[in-house]
């Protein structure tokens, strides 16, 4: 009941922050993201550090993270600091392979390749999600933030994750199918068509609390794109914590593990969902 307990706490103060500084402005937005950003880069070496006796810089890489986050965010409403922001990160980026010869690790190469990996990993996706939220409104000629798209991404993760454990830990005995059991044995088909079928309600459910934002066809097609990657997500990072022989990417959530734990499902599907919008939009 204890365990119980710290998990609904944490989980509820986890769901309040991204809700809050989601729907407040795209300030708190940019903030709130770029410190998950940071957080989960930083994480992302520790555990290869750790587990891989690697010596990746996690300041650095977590700092470059954040730069590039930042100049994605000042690109979306054309600021003129862009172009110095995008400078930045690349002369980070530099800096990570000079740094080795100064270092005198024993695994330079892999070190240059974690944090490199950490990047497109890690880093783009979330600097991918202002994408989804600034829109140009051609009539007013301004940039308008519109927070229901990324908000929706990340409820139809939730829900999906819920409703998969939920249909799974039910229908098991009925239909025990695997569906990944190599690398996730107890993910079963039925809980991930259950969970994908639930997303597409709340697709539904979105579209009529906000139907003057985009037909009900498109928010089927992107909460399919999200329960597709999304599942995918999880499975990347559940097959790089049996590489690595661990449960959990670390304890920053109690009872819910680490930073990777909880986005994992999100640095698939938010770029997948920039893709589908892009692919989509008329």
């Amino acid at each position: 009941m204890r365990n119980f307990i710290i998990r609904a706490i944490s989980g509820a103060i986890y769901v309040l922050l991204l809700v809050g500084c989601t729907v407040y402005s795209p300030i708190s937005a940019f903030f709130f993201f770029s410190a998950v950003a940071a957080a989960t880069l930083w994480e992302f070496g520790t555990v290869m550090n750790k587990h891989t006796h690697i010596s990746m810089i996690r300041p650095l890489n977590a700092l470059a993270g954040i730069v590039l986050i930042a100049g994605v965010w000042l690109s979306t409403i054309a600021s003129p600091q862009t172009a110095r922001m995008f400078s930045l990160y690349g002369l980070l980026l530099i800096y990570l392979l000079i740094s080795e010869l100064y270092r005198r690790s024993d695994t330079p190469l892999l070190n240059w390749a974690f944090s490199f990996a950490s990047q497109l990993y890690v880093a783009i996706p979330f600097a991918l999600l202002p994408l989804l939220s600034i829109i140009y409104d051609a009539e007013a000629d301004i940039y308008a933030y519109n927070w229901i798209y990324p908000l929706a991404l990340f409820i139809f993760l939730w829900v999906n994750d819920s409703f998969a454990y939920m249909c799974g830990c039910t229908l098991q005995r009925y239909f025990p199918a695997k569906l990944f059991p190599r690398i996730s044995p107890k993910k079963s088909w039925a809980g991930s068509i259950g969970g994908g079928l639930a997303t597409l309600g709340a697709a539904v459910v979105i579209y009529y609390w906000q139907p003057e934002t985009m037909p009900i066809e498109r928010w089927l097609g992107f909460a399919l794109v999200v329960v597709v990657f999304g599942t995918w997500g999880d499975l990347v990072e559940s097959l790089i914590k049996r590489h690595l022989g661990i449960k959990d990417s670390g304890n920053v959530l109690p009872g819910h593990g680490g930073m990777l734990d909880r986005f994992d499902s999100a640095l698939l599907a938010i770029p997948a969902s920039v893709i589908y919008f892009l692919m989509t939009n008329s």
